[in-house]
């Protein structure tokens, strides 16, 4: 156990130590650094952080994850959505759920979690603030879980809209 914990912590470490830091700005006005996703990146994107998130899981005992095409999409859905509503919040502009939009894509399990996020934030870096909140720490680390879905919305400002899911 102490080990397993040992190991969460060094991979959430090491994830924070690869993104660069930002310089401090001279006259006190925070700006993000805007993290560009570039055209093509959404499997590249998707499997890093499935990967992260299955280091994470193994170390603790768990079963690794697989990549679910509808809850990918389920999660696209969303993130497109929150952006055009303009807030972070687990309900639709049409008044549906995480449960009735995985159902939509045609997941044929049941929906675990969804985490989201409205970040200028990088998938690394949303992965290490959701490990560090209690509500969705427990979505990724659901022992029922089997399968992960991620995506995103970014728009032109830079800010990026992300939703992950779990099911089983």
């Amino acid at each position: 156990m102490i080990k397993a914990l040992i190991t969460t912590f060094m991979v959430v470490f090491v994830l924070g130590a690869c993104t660069v830091p930002e310089e401090t700005p001279t006259d006190g006005v925070y700006r993000p650094k805007v993290f560009r996703i570039p055209a093509g990146a959404t499997s590249k994107i998707q499997f890093r952080q499935l990967d992260t998130v299955n280091e994470i899981r193994l170390a603790r005992g768990l079963v690794p994850l697989e990549l679910s095409a509808q809850l990918n999409a389920a999660a696209k859905t969303h993130s497109i959505d929150m952006a055009k509503q303009q807030r972070p919040w687990h309900f639709g502009s049409d008044g549906s759920s995480p449960i009735d939009r995985v159902a939509r894509s045609g997941y044929p399990g049941k929906m675990l979690g969804e985490n989201i996020s409205e970040t200028y934030e990088n998938d690394t870096e949303i992965l290490q603030v959701w490990m560090r909140d209690p509500d969705a720490r427990a979505s990724i680390m659901n022992p029922d879980a089997r399968f992960l879905g991620l995506a995103w919305f970014q728009e032109k400002n830079g800010k990026i809209w992300w939703t992950q899911l779990t099911g089983n």
